[in-house]
C-alpha cells in the first residue's frame, strides 16, 4: 500500500507529461482516498470501467483516455455527471495519461506495439513531434499486405481495414496509435512500405492510393490497450501493488 501522492510521483516521473502539450490535463484527474492498495487499469474511463473497478474494490484507476478534454463543454451534467459522481461517491482516484502514454519508450503503445507484433529496429520516426508520436521499423522478413493483416488479427484481436496498393511486399513500416491516420503522408515521405494506426479518414485512402503505400486500420482501442496495460504491469513489479488491467470492448 502507498500514498496517492507516491503514486502520482511515480506516474509522472515515469511518463513526464510535462514534456508534452497535450489536448487534456495528464496526472491526477479526480482525486479519491488517500492510501492505495489496489489499481484498476483500462483504456478509458467508462462508467463501465469504473463499476467493474468498484467491483474489484479498487482505490485508484489509471487510463489512457480520461477527461475534461480541450473543446469539449466544461459543465457536469449527463454523462459526465454521472461518472464523477460514482468516481467520488466511493473516493476513487482518477489518473490518466494521454499522449505521455503513447510515446513512451519502453511502456507506451508505439514501443509495446513493435514487441507484440515483432517489428525489429523500432524507433521515433525522426523529425515528427513529439517524440514517439510515430514510430518506424521492419520485419526480419517481407510480407505480403495479407499476411500483415492476418497478424494484425491475430495479435490485435480485430480484422483491420485494409488499403493495398499494388501487389509489393511490406518490409518496412511506420504506425501511430489511435487516431494517428494524418501521419501517413510522413510515413510516405519516408519512404516505408506501409503505415497502420487505429482509424481510418476519408483523405486516408486517397494518400495511401496516391502516394503508393499500404494502409492498414486496426481500431483505436485495439492499438491502445497494450500501453496502458504495460503500466499496470510495471507498477506491481515495482511498487508491490494489486493491478487488474480490464478490458471494456470496444469496436471503434
Amino acid at each position: 500500500m502507498i500514498s496517492r501522492t507516491e503514486l502520482h510521483t511515480v506516474l509522472d516521473n515515469l511518463l513526464k507529461p510535462e514534456d508534452i502539450k497535450d489536448y487534456c490535463p495528464n496526472g491526477l484527474q479526480v482525486e479519491g482516498k488517500e492510501r492505495i492498495k489496489t489499481v484498476v487499469t483500462g483504456v478509458t474511463a467508462s462508467q463501465r470501467l469504473i463499476n467493474a473497478a468498484i467491483e474489484q474494490n479498487a482505490d485508484a484507476i489509471v487510463v489512457h483516455h480520461g477527461y475534461f478534454w480541450k473543446g469539449e463543454n466544461e459543465v457536469i451534467t449527463g454523462m459526465k455527471k454521472r461518472r464523477l459522481q460514482t468516481l467520488l461517491a466511493h473516493d476513487i482516484s482518477l489518473f490518466a495519461y494521454h499522449l505521455p502514454i503513447d510515446v513512451h519508450p519502453e511502456y507506451g503503445n508505439n514501443a509495446q506495439l513493435a514487441h507484440l507484433l515483432g517489428i525489429e529496429n523500432a524507433k521515433p520516426m525522426p523529425g515528427v513531434s513529439p517524440r514517439g508520436i510515430v514510430y518506424q521499423g521492419e520485419f526480419s522478413a517481407a510480407l505480403s499486405p495479407q499476411q500483415l493483416a492476418q497478424r494484425f488479427e491475430s495479435v490485435l484481436g480485430k480484422t483491420p481495414l485494409v488499403e493495398q496498393v499494388g501487389s509489393g511486399s511490406v518490409k518496412t513500416i511506420a504506425w501511430c496509435s489511435g487516431g494517428g491516420q494524418g501521419f501517413i503522408d510522413q510515413a510516405a515521405e519516408a519512404g516505408m512500405d506501409a503505415f497502420f494506426s487505429g482509424e481510418v479518414s476519408e483523405k486516408t485512402i486517397h494518400s495511401a492510393r496516391e502516394q503508393n503505400i499500404h494502409y492498414f486500420a486496426c481500431g483505436h482501442h485495439a492499438t491502445e490497450r497494450c500501453g496502458v496495460k504495460a503500466l499496470g504491469d510495471y507498477l506491481h513489479s515495482q511498487l508491490g501493488l494489486n493491478v487488474r488491467f480490464i478490458d471494456i470492448d470496444n469496436p471503434a
